[in-house]
């Protein structure tokens, strides 16, 4: 017969430490719900797919004037509205739905083909800063990939909807470096990718193998959505590179000779977060 080994006693902390243990856990715990909620939000207030306040109504563009990215009041680096403007103007997007990732700050943008805001939200990048994937990455099995080689690459990229290894939809962003867009895995715990996408700071969003993760309801909202029949131009910002570097942009109310009502100034290329 089998000997009866009882289970060992957890020992509970103080009464004060575990009531503010648990009002933690519950507003952490709140914070990874709404990233994980199904896109029916079945039994739930349906929360919008947007990280930050609601949209504004797109603003009217006037005809032969210059063109600007409408952010509809999402806020946004000076870089990242930059490049958005330069893409809008220009037509660099070939009349295609674009996205805009500002890496230094783990954010994305997605924009329809005329360059009015459909969605943004925080995401995580690779673990490794660095503007450029190694050769032949995309062969390699994960398990071979070293942590300096976990990059996020920069560039303009023609992307296109497709499948990967698993049979899971994916946005394709460099196919041959296999770096897509995906819905986040929250597969290994002691990866806390939910917490870190959850929490109010982009320092802890480098975990990936250089995949772009999103939050399930955002993925399913916006990114299937847009690029489900259509592909789509991705415009990853440079962390370590001048910007200047890797795109070959213009300043839009410069070139057209006017002040765009609260511009804001392009800043200096600084440091990549740590």
């Amino acid at each position: 017969m089998a000997t009866y080994n009882p289970p060992p006693r957890i020992e509970l902390p103080p009464r004060p430490e575990l009531i503010a243990a648990l009002k933690q856990g519950f507003l952490l715990g709140s914070a990874v719900l709404v990233l994980m909620l199904p896109p029916d939000g079945t039994g739930l207030h349906r929360a919008r797919f947007f990280a930050g306040p609601a949209l504004r109504a797109p603003v009217a563009v006037q005809a032969g004037g210059p063109r600007f990215a409408d952010f509809r009041g999402e806020a946004a680096s000076a870089e990242a509205r930059h490049i958005a403007d330069w893409v809008a103007d220009s037509g660099d997007n070939r009349r295609l739905p674009y996205v805009i990732l500002d890496k230094r700050n783990a954010r994305v943008f997605v924009f329809d083909a005329q360059g009015v805001l459909l969605g943004a939200t925080p995401v995580l990048l690779g673990a490794a800063a660095g503007d450029d994937s190694v050769v032949g990455i995309g062969n390699r099995a994960i398990a071979d990939v070293r942590p300096e080689e976990r990059t996020t690459p920069a560039g303009r990229f023609d992307a296109e909807p497709g499948r990967n290894a698993s049979g899971e939809d994916v946005l394709w962003v460099d196919y041959n470096a296999a770096v897509s867009m995906h819905r986040v895995r929250a597969i290994e715990p002691s990866e806390r990718r939910l917490e870190r996408l959850a929490s109010p700071t982009a320092a802890d969003n480098r975990i990936s193998y250089g995949c772009i993760n999103v939050p399930v309801r955002f993925y399913e909202d916006v990114v299937r959505t847009t690029f489900a029949r259509s592909r789509g131009v991705v415009y990853v910002l440079p962390e370590v590179k001048p910007l200047g570097q890797v795109f070959a942009s213009y300043d839009v109310a410069q070139k057209h000779g006017r002040a765009k009502a609260g511009a804001l100034q392009l800043r200096p290329v600084t440091a990549p977060r740590a």
